[in-house]
């Protein structure tokens, strides 16, 4: 396993793995047991990121969430993890209500929501401190300033109840606008940002649950320009490897890689991967973990099995013109 620090400040800053492993599954549509296993199985391998959600997983069983956050705190008890391993989860995106489907009533981002579902996700987790605390997803429509989030968020790391800050999902203007609000006022600010990003370029244009706009989610040149001019900010890339998209029949890419450059950057994918005898998931994420901008790519697994093919992918280097073959395919 490789390591990477995360954050600027040396009094908060964490060394993590390349990779992080996703619980949004655990405790619901994944099995204690199993999640157990899985978790176990990274840990040895050497991975110290783990990621949740105050939300993971409502939409399962009908509930408001909590489940995932709850296994890890068991898991955590039960190996006796303490601060060895860096669990990052997220507050804002809870429904208010318990639902079965993807919920527009959700709890936001006003200071007390932040206080409170922050305290709550303390105890699920079973932690005096949370080490990476994210803010879901801006809710468009939102009420709530922009300057209470962002005195709220910093609220809690200044009393020593979070260590580092992030944000997930949200447009690329109103991070910054967020980060400048923080700089002015000589406040904690986001230092960690969480998108849907891969290998294969995805239509930003697509209109989702919180925005008619585009896809607030996905990761687009207005965002990868940003991160290049501000390189102390950490990208975690979830759903790099498409729920077996690249790889499984049964898995279709939808209508977000319905264009011409797809099958290009796919023909590019295969070859790489036929030259270093890694599988295609395996050439996806190390093109995240080793490019221009280095990326924390964000795993699932419903299995150890299927943790192990991701596992060996941080291990694997690729050359200078293999990643160039890939980065020109269009």
């Amino acid at each position: 396993m490789r390591y990477r620090m995360i954050g600027s400040d040396p009094k908060t800053r964490r060394q993590v793995s390349v990779l992080s492993l996703g619980a949004m599954l655990f405790g619901t549509a994944i099995d204690e047991a199993t999640s157990y296993a899985i978790l176990d199985r990274f840990v040895e391998a050497g991975g110290t990121f783990l990621d949740t959600a105050n939300n993971y997983a409502y939409w399962v069983n009908g509930t408001q969430g909590g489940e995932s956050e709850a296994l890890l705190g068991r898991w955590r008890r039960s190996r006796d993890i303490t601060d060895e391993i860096v669990i990052a989860t997220k507050l804002g995106g809870r429904p208010n209500v318990p639902s079965s489907a993807l919920s527009h009533d959700l709890e936001g981002l006003s200071a007390r929501v932040i206080r409170e579902s922050s305290e709550r996700s303390r105890e699920r987790l079973g932690v005096d401190k949370l080490d990476l605390l994210y803010a879901h997803a801006y809710l468009e429509g939102s009420k709530v300033p922009l300057e209470e989030t962002v005195e709220g968020f910093a609220g809690l790391v200044e009393e020593g109840a979070v260590g580092l800050l992030g944000a997930s999902n949200h447009w690329t203007w109103r991070l910054e606008r967020a980060r400048n609000l923080a700089a002015a006022a000589g406040l904690p600010g986001y230092e960690v940002v969480q998108y849907h990003h891969t290998y294969l370029r995805q239509r930003t244009d697509l209109p989702t649950l919180r925005s008619q706009d585009g896809n607030l989610g996905v990761v687009g040149g207005d965002l990868l320009s940003y991160l290049r001019a501000e390189p102390e900010l950490t990208l975690v890339a979830y759903s790099p490897l498409l729920s077996g998209g690249y790889v499984r029949d049964d898995k279709p890419l939808g209508v977000a890689f319905d264009h011409a450059g797809t099958p290009q950057r796919l023909a590019a994918l295969r070859e790489v991967a036929h030259e270093t005898g890694a599988t295609v998931n395996q050439v996806v994420l190390a093109w995240l973990i080793g490019g221009e901008i280095p990326m924390i790519p964000l795993i699932g697994a419903s299995s150890v099995e299927q943790l192990e093919e991701s596992l060996a992918a941080a291990d694997l280097e690729l050359t200078a013109e293999q990643r160039a073959k890939l980065d020109a395919a269009y």
